[in-house]
Parts: C-alpha cells; sequence; structure tokens
C-alpha cells in the first residue's frame, strides 16, 4: 500500500525474494508513482480513495475488502499516508508492516524527519515495525541508525535515510514472508 512514489515498492519488487509475491498494490490516490511502478512490473493494483468515503471506518473496510480480493496474506505500507482503523488491525492481526523514517520511539507522525532536525538529534534512522491501533507504535521488528550530519537539510536526510529503508525493508519483508517472525506481547523474535 502506496501514497507517493513507490521506492520502497520498487525495493521489493527488485529484491526477488523468493519468499514474497506482490499480489496487488493498493494507493489512495491516482496518478501516483507507485501505481505506475506496479504497472511496469504486471503488479495488479487499485485505487480506493480517501475522499471516495465518508471516514476512516468506511474507508478502511474499502482498504480490507481489497486485500481480501487480492488474497493477500500480509499488507506491507509503504509510504501510505493515511491511517487505517481498528477493523484492520482485527482482520489482520500481526500482518501489517510498516517502515518509518526515524528510530521509533521516537519522532512518530508524517514529519519525522523534519522533527528530528528542529529538534537538534545526532541519530536517526529507519524502524520496521507491525502496525498497531496506535500511530507508529506497534511492535519493532527492525532498525538502523543514519548519522544526521552537520550540513543535512530534510532533502539530504531523507536520501541517506531511504537508502536505508531500501536494503532493510525487503530483508524484514522475507522474513515476515518465510514465517520467521513472532510476535510475543511487544516484542519480536525471529526463528
Amino acid at each position: 500500500m502506496a501514497s507517493g512514489s513507490g521506492t520502497n515498492l520498487q525495493a521489493l519488487i527488485d529484491a526477488a525474494t523468493p519468499n514474497v509475491d506482490i499480489v496487488g498494490v493498493i494507493a489512495d490516490r491516482v496518478g501516483v508513482g507507485a501505481l505506475q511502478r506496479a504497472e511496469s512490473a504486471t503488479i495488479p493494483t487499485r485505487v480506493i480513495r480517501w475522499t471516495g468515503h465518508d471516514g476512516r471506518d468506511s474507508f478502511t473496510t474499502a482498504i480490507c475488502d481489497a486485500v481480501d480480493e487480492f488474497a493477500a496474506e500480509g499488507l506491507v505500507l509503504a509510504g501510505f499516508m493515511r491511517i487505517l482503523g481498528p477493523e484492520a488491525i482485527r482482520r489482520f492481526p500481526q500482518r501489517i508492516l510498516n517502515i518509518h523514517p526515524s528510530l521509533l520511539p521516537a519522532f512518530p507522525g508524517a514529519h519525522a524527519i523534519a522533527n528530528a532536525l528542529a529538534y537538534g538529534a545526532r541519530l536517526t534512522g529507519v524502524t520496521v515495525h507491525f502496525v498497531d491501533e496506535e500511530v507508529d507504535h506497534g511492535p519493532i521488528i527492525a532498525q538502523r541508525a543514519v548519522p544526521i550530519l552537520p550540513d543535512d537539510d530534510e532533502r539530504s536526510l531523507h536520501t541517506r535515510i531511504q537508502e536505508e529503508e531500501h536494503v532493510l525493508y525487503p530483508q524484514v519483508v522475507e522474513e515476515f514472508a518465510s514465517g520467521r517472525l513472532d510476535v510475543v506481547g511487544r516484542m519480536v523474535r525471529r526463528r
């Protein structure tokens, strides 16, 4: 699921890991790069517009129904900039992965990179986690640190964070697809 250019989707496509089959891409609006990347890779796509629903619950139901139609075993959020309602967590427990551009729990939310810079942090990074009912909160699967350089701005830092995302996310998605991740409370254990 994506809302933007689809660079993490492209990393997943390019990784071609043996246990990962991308069965569909869902976007919340037309014209996003992720849809073009999916179509170029002959992956079915679906657009479920936020504006076409009367609220988060209706939108979440439509997303969940589309996931079921794709017969997906898991959901991989890759720059999907909408918060799903509780129904998604109930229907796909511990099967929704998200990637976030900070070392959670630091700097949750949509402006993590700007917030890290404004705070004066010297280190940020990437977190892959299972989604729960709170924003950027679920059990952490993996993290990678990215130093903040003295001359960094949002763009330069974002570029370096994405480099780490494009390596880490395919690895974690492969682990998930291989059944090697177990959630025990708020901890993730690897088999």
